[in-house]
């Protein structure tokens, strides 16, 4: 008798929906469509087995529902689904709420939420149908054919396929793995988009950070960090806008470029840079800089343009730099039109009126090779119109001249020098280093000079030298000076000169990093805590007795 009444309630209660529909298509009134069985209660009516309502385009089953006719509402427990008959949107839960005025849905426990090939699992969703979009609270994955990314909370605007996460976000790829704060990820065209510190470490363990944000398109395996770093095991790449294609392992830089070579201790900054991992070239324009790293001393070189090139090979490995060359070290400072530095020998190359300093001497050539042993300077070769000038004690110009010179530093000064081909000398001949007797002037094929602080010591001549001595109260500006004599001192760079051009901008090593912040957060107990440890380890609290 009482199914007899049930079914008799269900039918009458299915006609008279039914009645309603037919008087407001297109209403936003929840409907009931079937149920195993229908009881009425105190305000609401008890849907109980195979439950299905409707809400304009959107099917609802549960295994039992509360229906508030009154406000248009219904609770949902049991196999929740919501399927979207227009969109291919499917929802389900343990538990929900559903208020038909305004088409929203709130799910609760194991909710999955599936649009095509995306898919969000969370605990806690406010699905607005009304407006296509999806919110949880409480953490939620998103997997899709490629990626998947968790955070605490986010919301996903099914009509345009944008998925907004925030607070602890990790976007896992079967490349990397990413870690922000804010990310707005697009599921078509599969692309992501973060505010403020991002942190990603690929499969292989290279890093890239970026402290404004950044741009990923994870299918063309392409991305654009903000203030970012790429590191890897034998390189480092910092941009304020850096671009990096993973197919095909090259990084363009826009802005304090910082390339830093590890294996050979090189380190390149400009405005623009441009690096291809696999051939090891890069190629940095902007006023340009470069610092040789070695362990007593450091090499800076400035330049409008740097092409660098590494290989296997040792002969293939140099460094070319171009126009407004300028080189300052410790024992050392030159400045040329261009460079050449090979890295395999430690040799440097320069070239179009270049000059070089060292100590009181200058030096200069059509073109000159120095070479660099145990981080000091070794020999220089000097080819075509060679020239030194050396100061003495008191001032005076001492100058040698050929068509070639090979000179030999100790401890950072010239030492010796060998002149071969159309040699000439002219020093200054002084008595206790401080009155000068007069000058020797000397033409011979070949001229050995020895020095000894900087100045000449010892000077041998070739077969049949032509010399002769200008006494002091006979020397004049013209026969004082060699022909080609040019002092340009005032033209020595210093780090004031590099510092000018450029003032590298240190990479903070020690920056915050989402990966180093633990995931478990540590806890103090509290006191009742404390106190029920204390007594199950057999401590009693002292009682106080007062008299």
């Amino acid at each position: 008798m009482t199914n007899q009444f049930s079914r008799f309630f269900l039918a009458l209660s299915f006609l008279t929906v039914w009645v309603s529909q037919v008087n407001a298509q297109g209403s936003s009134t929840l409907e009931i469509m079937k149920a195993d069985v229908l009881l009425g209660a105190n305000g609401f009516e008890r849907l109980i087995g195979d439950v299905e309502m409707r809400n304009q385009n959107s099917l609802i089953y549960c295994d039992s529902a509360h229906f508030y006719r009154a406000t248009n509402k219904a609770r949902l427990f049991g196999n929740v689904r919501i399927v979207d008959q227009e969109d291919p949107v499917k929802t389900t839960s343990a538990y929900a709420e559903y208020d038909g005025n305004i088409k929203l849905a709130k799910l609760r426990n194991n909710v999955v939420f599936t649009n095509q090939e995306t898919t969000l699992y969370t605990d806690y969703l406010d699905y607005d149908r009304d407006q296509n979009i999806a919110y949880y609270y409480n953490d939620g994955k998103v997997v899709d054919s490629v990626n998947v990314l968790t955070s605490e909370k986010g919301k996903y605007e099914v009509s345009i396929e944008r998925i907004t996460f925030e607070n602890d976000v990790v976007l896992v790829n079967p490349d990397y793995t990413m870690r922000t704060n804010d990310l707005v990820y697009m599921t078509i065209p599969k692309t992501a988009e973060t505010k403020g510190l991002t942190n990603l470490v690929s499969k292989e363990g290279n890093t890239l950070d970026a402290q404004n944000g950044s741009f990923y398109d994870t299918q063309k395996k392409q991305f654009r960090f903000f203030d970012g770093i790429v590191e890897t095991e034998t390189s480092r790449v910092k941009a304020i806008e850096l671009f990096y294609d993973e197919n095909l392992a090259y990084y363009e830089g826009k802005e304090e470029v910082q390339v830093l070579n590890k294996e050979r201790e090189v380190e390149i900054f400009g405005d623009v840079g441009k690096y291809w991992e696999e051939r090891k070239y890069s190629l940095v324009y902007g006023n340009a800089l470069v610092r040789r790293y070695f362990e007593k001393d450091t090499l800076y070189m400035t330049s409008d343009s740097l092409i660098s090139q590494d290989n296997e090979i040792d002969s293939a490995k140099f460094l070319l730099a171009f126009r407004s060359v300028n080189l300052v070290k410790s024992d050392l400072s030159g400045k040329a039109d261009s460079l050449v530095y090979n890295y395999n020998d430690s040799s440097i190359q320069l070239f179009r009126d270049p000059v070089m300093w060292n100590q009181k001497s200058q030096i200069s050539s059509d073109s000159m090779t120095f070479y660099i042993e145990q981080e000091t300077l070794d020999r220089v070769y000097l080819k075509d119109n060679a020239f030194i000038i050396t100061q003495d004690t008191i001032l005076n110009f001492n100058q040698m001249k050929g068509r070639k010179m090979m000179g030999y530093f100790q401890d950072g000064q010239i030492n010796q020098m060998d002149i071969d081909g159309n040699g000439e000398s002219l020093y200054f001949v002084l008595e206790s280093d401080t009155v000068s007797q007069g000058a020797n002037k000397t033409l011979s094929a070949t001229i050995k000079l020895k020095f000894k602080d900087g100045a000449i010591q010892r000077v041998n001549y070739g077969i049949k030298p032509d010399g002769r001595f200008i006494p002091f109260q006979n020397l004049d500006d013209e026969n004082s000076k060699l022909s080609g004599f040019n002092w340009r001192f005032e033209e020595k760079p210093d780090m004031a000169t590099i510092f000018r051009w450029r003032t590298p901008k240190e990479i903070d090593l020690r920056a915050k990093n989402l990966f180093n912040i633990p995931e478990v957060e540590i806890r103090l107990p509290t006191e009742k805590e404390i106190e029920n440890e204390m007594k199950k380890r057999g401590y009693r609290p002292l009682k106080m007795v007062f008299n």
